[in-house]
């Protein structure tokens, strides 16, 4: 039993193709540059040297597809002979709001639904639908399942995801916290569950640092609070992104600066963070080069980016009455031994964390990098939402 998995953005499509028997992944893609010129396709297959790498104009995400689907059949660098072979396709469907609490099987209903989310992630939600719907017109009867970022966190109890703000802009708005990344939470935590040999009782933190970054605390496998909030601005500092901040702000710099609404937000989306901080780069690895160099900007931009980071494990740290685990995951979390250690360390005395910089630093995929005497244990898990969304999508067909 052959899955696609896909996750369209507004001008990419990230793509695997897994065996479901055996939870191989059979070739992984990444199409970049949908309706602009210079569209790509490049494409691997584990065991195999080089890549297929296809240039041809892509003007909407129906053509993108239509070249996925030749590649996955390529007979170098594809997974299967002939396309009946992929038996259905998980999407990545970035907001659900309130209307899904998990994963569902796409229905004409389910795309209703999905339409009327696009206010809450008009960035994403688009892409999304688009995905979809170049599926359908394609492959006419392959089933399809949608799994939501925001599904893991519909766990939260009111109190944690209702703004102090009149009460009306909830009911008639749903202006509330929804969160992100809830598909690599959900993930890394029931990993670390595993790790502790599934008790029947758990306190995580996941701490999902990226490009785009967010914090979970777990109690027993479900969110009870997150980091980011309405939308993913929301919460520590990012690669592009503020994160939390005085919303005041925002009215001094329209009233004082000069600047409107739409550049203020864009700019605490597109040019803030690591980015704004710095004026190096939204990549916390040129940031750090900087740092190293003496750019000192860098290394303020560093020293914030940590201390927002640890303003949310301690919270959660509260939140949970303690804590069992914290898990590092996502392109900094996952690679930066630096990151962790100097997070770590800014905690260590006050919960007890004793690294081991040994398995911190030369260590590989999934590790413990805590000593025996730590109070809390501290895991890398490298997240795999591509595996989640293939799960739930053979659980839902029953295939």
């Amino acid at each position: 039993m052959k899955i696609l998995v896909l996750n369209c953005g507004s001008s990419s499509l990230k793509y695997q193709l897994i065996d479901m028997s055996n939870e191989e992944v059979l070739c992984v893609g990444l199409v970049e540059r949908i309706g602009i010129e210079g569209s790509v396709l490049k494409q691997e297959k584990d065991g195999v040297e080089g890549k297929l790498i296809v240039e041809q104009p892509m003007k909407n995400h129906q053509d993108a597809i239509k070249l996925v689907l030749d590649a996955v059949v390529d007979p170098q660098y594809g997974g299967v002979k002939d396309i009946k072979e992929v038996e259905a396709v998980g999407h990545r469907v970035v907001h659900g709001g309130e209307k899904f609490a998990g994963s569902v099987l796409i229905t004409d209903e389910v795309k209703a639904a999905l339409e009327e989310c696009i206010e809450l992630a008009p960035l994403h939600n688009p892409a999304n639908i688009m995905g979809i719907e170049a599926c359908e017109a394609i492959l006419p009867g392959v089933p399809m399942v949608g799994v939501f970022d925001t599904a893991f966190h519909q766990t939260l109890e009111p109190k944690c995801y209702i703004y102090p703000i009149p009460y009306k802009f909830y009911t008639d708005y749903k202006v509330r916290k929804y969160g992100a990344h809830g598909t690599s939470h959900y993930y890394v935590s029931q990993r670390v569950i595993e790790k502790l040999g599934n008790p029947e009782h758990s306190k995580i933190i996941v701490a999902h640092l990226g490009a785009g970054g967010s914090l979970t605390a777990i109690r027993d496998g479900k969110s009870i609070n997150t980091s980011m909030g309405f939308t993913p601005l929301a919460g520590i500092m990012m690669g592009t992104r503020s994160g939390d901040l005085d919303p005041s702000i925002i009215d001094y710099l329209i009233e004082q600066v000069g600047m409107d609404m739409k550049d203020v937000i864009r700019m605490l989306n597109k040019e803030s963070g690591l980015l704004g901080v710095s004026g190096v780069s939204s990549d916390f690895r040129d940031v750090l080069a900087a740092a190293d160099e003496g750019n000192e900007r860098a290394k303020l931009a560093i020293d914030i980016f940590f201390r927002r980071v640890i303003a949310y494990i301690g919270r959660y740290f509260i939140a949970l009455g303690g804590c069992d685990a914290i898990a590092f995951t996502a392109g900094i979390g996952e690679n930066s031994a630096y990151a962790r250690k100097e997070i770590l360390s800014l905690v260590s005395e006050a919960l007890g964390i004793v690294i081991d910089d040994d398995a911190n630093e030369n260590g590989d995929g999934e590790r413990l990098i805590t000593k025996p005497e730590s109070k809390i244990k501290v895991y890398v898990i490298p997240t795999n939402e591509e595996l989640v969304i293939a799960r739930d999508t053979k659980r839902l067909l029953n295939l």
